[in-house]
């Protein structure tokens, strides 16, 4: 059996950190501070607070989801072939809307929790809080947008064998997606108009569903050969 590794790890991170729902919402959460912050130093602080609050809760959950999975995989190895099929259906999805982007069923933040992000965003004031509670609840609402690759990644842990390396690997695959959320908060900080942001994120979202699409498929049908 194939063990995780450091470098899998990180790579299955980095496709999933380019992920066009959570540029969406940063972007959103930015444009919104640009036209409201006098001062470019509270966006930087709300933003980061922001991020901070979505690595924390990614990390909880992970570490909640590893404990369900490990019962899950003593109970019944059929339930971790069911996940598996469940996450080559969701990468199936992804690559359609490479071709058909936003057509027909998609994995993407339900409508009316897009509407509920964007009436939250527009309560962040001078409380540090505020911006600590919209991003546990956006990185609890984008979950079916973004959560599939994470699911894999954390059933494959339990799989291939729970060792003192896989916090570490929790962690570091954290880290490594909320990167580009980071990345784009210190590009509007340094000057450049989060418009420019919004135009990259349309004119490349099909390549990053793409590249998810088939990191998941990869990923469903290790966790299928390491199940029979």
């Amino acid at each position: 059996m194939t063990e995780i590794t450091l470098p899998l790890i990180i790579g299955a991170a980095l496709i999933d950190s380019i992920n066009p729902c959570a540029f969406g919402v940063l972007i959103f959460l930015l444009a919104y501070l640009s036209k409201t912050s006098k001062q470019p130093s509270k966006m930087l602080i709300n933003g980061t607070i922001y991020i901070a609050a979505v690595f924390i809760t990614y990390l909880l959950a992970g570490l909640v989801l590893l404990g369900a999975l490990r019962a899950l995989g003593k109970a019944s190895a059929i339930a971790y072939l069911a996940i598996g099929v469940l996450i080559i259906i969701a990468g199936l999805l992804e690559i359609k809307d490479f071709f058909w982007y936003g057509k027909g069923v998609s994995l993407s933040i339900f409508p009316s929790e897009a509407a509920r992000i964007k009436r939250y965003a527009k309560n962040i004031g001078g409380a540090w809080y505020t911006a600590f509670l919209l991003g546990i609840f956006v990185a609890f609402v984008e979950l079916p947008c973004t959560g599939a690759v994470y699911l894999a990644v954390l059933a494959l842990m339990v799989q291939t064998g729970m060792n003192a390396h896989t916090l570490f690997y929790l962690i570091i695959y954290n880290l490594i997606f909320v990167l580009p959320l980071w990345l784009i908060l210190l590009s509007v900080y340094k000057g450049i108009h989060w418009k420019r942001m919004e135009a990259f994120r349309q004119q490349h979202k099909g390549l990053m569903r793409l590249a998810t699409g088939l990191l998941l498929l990869c990923l469903g049908a290790w966790m299928i050969l390491a199940t029979i």
